[in-house]
């Protein structure tokens, strides 16, 4: 992990194998996280979308459907009464009467009143035109496990697939559990013994006694009660494990603050933690400013000349597969179509990870005659996705070989421009950056073609660009000369714009790959 420290937003980079996976941002003015929880008052219920709209001090009203409620809501409304008048002070459930539940198919207008005070959480941060999406049912997330105030179940991740383990863990948990709360065991607590599960749970009910102290202490509304743990630590704690072999922080504060929250869960790992102390900005550093600017665009390039268009429409996501200009004739059409997917469907699985896309995504992937291909390709893609942390549901391939994705959006999109001003012109290209994997590309397909081997290659581009590939020592011609053991002349033309190219050989024909 890769931590960029600003004084406005701190970045977080996900690399695998020196590959960008993850790109967080938390901007230090969010006031709406999703896991922040407030007290707030209804301003108007809706019956005919059995909804309430809350102030929870966003410019648009928070939205609480009946469903969020939870079953225990009259509960809930007792316990902030009790607080808050001062008659429950030790904050836990043991001796604490339930009230009865909701009936789960009832209407809004039976439960929730105008001005009446309510306890909210954000399950999805404000986007476009929408306001927070609310929930009444509490849930405080730690490490191995979740907390839920005011049920009585524990249920347990279905990532977990062990069923002795499952056996374990839940024989483990509910011998733990305080009364009057419920638990989630998440995928990470595989494996732990009881002592770090407990530990756990005792920092969870911290967390509910000091959200408690604040309830009585409320003077305006709305108030925020409780906020989520930064985002450092909240993506640590939920993506941390095992295998991570390095975290680089260019912030010393920051650092302290993550090694003192490893210390609490995984203190033998605390040594990972180095701060980055170089001139060279942090990202630029470990190429991910690069691989943003390659990743982000409306043309994502992936391997053996094949790429991805994505589009974006207020309903849903578009991506189509394209094979390029990728030919090979050792193999049959169905053959290519079945690799250039496979390629595609790691890309996609990625893309949407790094981008955080969320809602309907619909995948055009490149047309196969083979059942059996067809599922394997579904299956690939599944495997692939099996990592990603947000809830997601994939159909399997339509009678037109689609595919339909969804995936959970409880935050905006993660949406970096990645085209610049044109000097040339009015409008905008891609970033030069795009530029230059654009010609290694090509190049390389030049050289593997047969026809060119006896060819004098000769590269036109602007002034700017030649001027590129000649600097440096080893400069980027001398590179390609130690891969391709061909010497590619370059040749300035001042009537190129800066982005255009082309391969010619001594007679000024084009070469093709």
């Amino acid at each position: 992990m890769i931590i960029r420290s600003h004084s406005s937003a701190v970045d977080f980079a996900l690399l695998k194998d020196g590959k960008l996976i993850e790109l967080n941002k938390e901007v230090e003015d969010n006031k709406f996280s999703v896991g922040d929880i407030f007290v707030a008052k209804i301003r108007k219920a809706v019956p005919g979308l059995n909804a309430a709209f809350i102030n929870v001090g966003h410019e648009k009203d928070g939205f609480l459907h009946y469903h969020d409620l939870g079953p225990k809501f009259p509960s809930l409304l007792k316990y902030i009464k009790q607080v808050s008048t001062g008659k429950n002070k030790d904050f836990l459930l043991k001796q604490f009467q339930f009230e009865k539940d909701i009936d789960k198919d009832g209407n809004v207008g039976d439960v929730l009143s105008p001005k009446q005070t309510v306890l909210v959480q954000v399950i999805k941060e404000p986007i476009s035109t929408k306001g927070p999406r609310l929930s009444s049912e509490i849930s405080l997330a730690g490490r191995f496990m979740v907390l839920m105030p005011f049920s009585d179940r524990v249920s347990i991740s279905q990532k977990i697939e062990d069923r002795a383990e499952k056996s374990r863990l839940k024989k483990l948990v509910q011998s733990i559990r305080p009364k009057g709360f419920g638990l989630i065991i998440r995928t990470v607590a595989e494996g732990q013994k009881v002592a770090a599960l407990d530990a756990d749970i005792q920092q969870l009910l911290t967390r509910w006694k000091n959200l408690s102290v604040k309830l009585k202490q409320i003077d305006q509304f709305p108030t925020k009660v409780l906020s989520e743990i930064n985002r450092s630590s909240s993506i640590l704690r939920d993506i941390f494990d095992d295998h991570f072999t390095g975290i680089h922080v260019d912030d010393a504060e920051m650092q302290v603050e993550i090694q003192d929250y490893l210390e609490t869960i995984a203190p033998q790992k605390k040594n990972i933690v180095k701060l980055y102390e170089n001139h060279l900005p942090i990202f630029e550093k470990f190429g991910i400013e690069r691989q943003i600017k390659a990743a982000f665009g409306t043309t994502v390039s992936m391997q053996k000349g094949a790429y991805l268009v994505i589009e974006h429409t207020e309903a849903l996501h578009v991506i189509d597969v394209n094979s390029g200009n990728r030919s090979n004739r050792s193999k049959s059409q169905e053959e290519t179509a079945f690799e250039v997917n496979m390629i595609a469907a790691t890309e996609i699985a990625r893309q949407l990870r790094l981008r955080d896309m969320g809602g309907i995504i619909v995948v055009d992937f490149i047309d196969l005659n083979s059942n059996e291909n067809r599922k394997k390709l579904f299956n690939h893609l599944t495997e692939e996705m099996s990592s990603d942390r947000t809830k997601h549901k994939i159909l399997p391939p339509s009678r037109f070989g689609l595919i339909q994705i969804t995936r959970q959006r409880v935050r905006p999109e993660m949406n970096i421009k990645t085209k610049e001003p044109n000097p040339n012109l009015n409008g905008e290209v891609e970033a030069p950056i795009i530029l230059m994997d654009k010609i290694n590309a090509e190049l390389s397909k030049i050289t593997k073609n047969k026809r060119n081997e006896k060819e004098h290659i000769y590269i036109h581009v602007h002034p700017f660009v030649a001027a590129f590939i000649l600097a440096g020592f080893p400069s980027l011609r001398l590179k390609w000369y130690f891969e391709y053991k061909k010497w590619i002349r370059i040749v300035p033309r001042h009537a190129y714009r800066y982005l255009e190219f082309r391969f010619l050989n001594k007679e000024r024909k084009i070469l093709r790959p």
